[in-house]
């Protein structure tokens, strides 16, 4: 069955991006969004016994009772869980007891997986297969986190690579006013965010065909542009001011040179390569000075078919917001992604850690304003 082998990829290819890492790595969390890589393996593993296993396997057995308590991320009607603030507290359950759940729990999914299920039960998993799928995103990012801010900056991968370049800035594409479909149709797996879809209204506007490039934010840097208020939103001007922040996440001034930290660990900074790790905050900034803006989520998804995406998730100048008719799924499941529709700004697009194939044009990527350990770019609007 292809659901059978689609669990079994996206299993392996968490494991996978895991195995560059030495165990003591899979432990540390240094700010609070950063998750432990372990956690991220546990919670993939929970998310499968909990909705799937436990109320539809005939005599499964619970792995570890405790677990519930540990791998539960924001599941309210799931039950008591440790604190997002304390995943780097967990010493135990050790690396291999939770590559142990893994197994035991794979094996007993490998077996329900053999037979034929509802089309509510066999859309429950993919939608696992797509959160594991989010979580790997995650880990990328965690990952890169934890060991880009390890004073010796090691290596994750000598051999793996980002883009190195991106498109020749000065290139738009001219849209034209008119009214729009926005939304997630047809057949296939999306989101409950990407529902209801629906018209939109857009007047005449220009969105560039490139990604903002490092050597862009740098001539940013260069004009003052981090020391000019006239450019940031207040919020965004605070937290400048209170985080001294001067230049985006992994870059360094050294002696003169530019650097950041990659997957090989720090090195040169590319001039051509598209700009990564920016703050919504920086991102408008940045547009302002360049007398331009940041489009609208429902602009950029007008465009996306005719543009190149899925380097850099990009910011937009949208609110995550419900779509009109938005409903939540009864129970658990109806936690997903509406209870997080305040105070985030959307991205759009994918990036270089997204799975394949799981992004869209219709996919709605959404954080908080200040946050910018997700790999974020800039693409300009007019």
């Amino acid at each position: 069955m292809q659901l059978k082998k689609d669990y079994l990829t996206v299993r392996k290819r968490t494991e996978d991006i895991c195995a560059p890492l030495k165990t003591e790595d899979y432990v540390v969390q240094p700010v609070a969004d950063v998750s432990p890589p372990k956690w991220h393996l546990g919670h993939t593993t929970w998310f499968f016994e909990t909705f799937i296993l436990i109320p539809n396997a005939k005599g499964y057995t619970e792995f570890d009772p405790q677990y519930n308590f540990v791998f539960n991320s924001y599941y309210e009607s799931v039950g008591a869980r440790v604190i997002r603030t304390d995943r780097g507290n967990l010493s135990r359950p050790a690396v291999e007891d939770i590559m142990r759940y893994r197994r035991h729990v794979d094996e007993a999914m490998e077996t329900f997986l053999g037979t034929e299920h509802t089309p509510g039960l066999q859309a429950l998993i993919t939608l696992g297969l797509n959160h594991e799928e989010q979580h790997q995103e995650l880990l990328y990012t965690d990952i890169k986190y934890i060991l880009g801010h390890n004073p010796l900056f090691p290596a994750y991968d000598p051999g793996k690579t980002s883009p190195d370049t991106t498109k020749a800035a000065g290139s738009w594409l001219e849209m034209q006013a008119g009214v729009y479909e926005i939304g997630f149709s047809g057949n296939g797996f999306s989101f409950d965010n990407e529902l209801g879809r629906h018209k939109v209204y857009l007047g005449d506007y220009s969105i560039s065909e490139a990604l903002v490039s490092n050597a862009e934010y740098l001539d940013f840097i260069q004009a003052g542009g981090y020391r000019d208020f006239r450019y940031w939103h207040a919020e965004g001007w605070d937290w400048v001011k209170k985080n001294n922040v001067e230049m985006p996440m992994y870059w360094y001034n050294l002696n003169g040179q530019w650097m950041h930290y990659n997957w090989q660990g720090l090195q040169p900074l590319l001039p051509d390569a598209p700009l990564c790790h920016v703050s919504y905050y920086e991102a408008a900034a940045f547009a302002a000075w360049k007398g331009m803006r940041l489009p609208t989520e429902f602009e950029w998804e007008a465009a996306a078919p005719r543009l190149s995406w899925g380097e850099r998730w990009e910011w937009t100048e949208s609110a995550y917001l419900p779509y009109p008719g938005f409903t939540k799924a009864p129970g658990a499941i109806g936690e997903y992604n509406g209870k997080f529709m305040i105070n985030q700004m959307v991205l759009r697009g994918g990036s270089e850690v997204t799975p394949p194939h799981h992004s869209r044009i219709t996919y709605r990527n959404f954080f908080h304003p200040s946050l910018r350990w997700q790999f974020t770019g800039i693409r300009l609007a007019k």
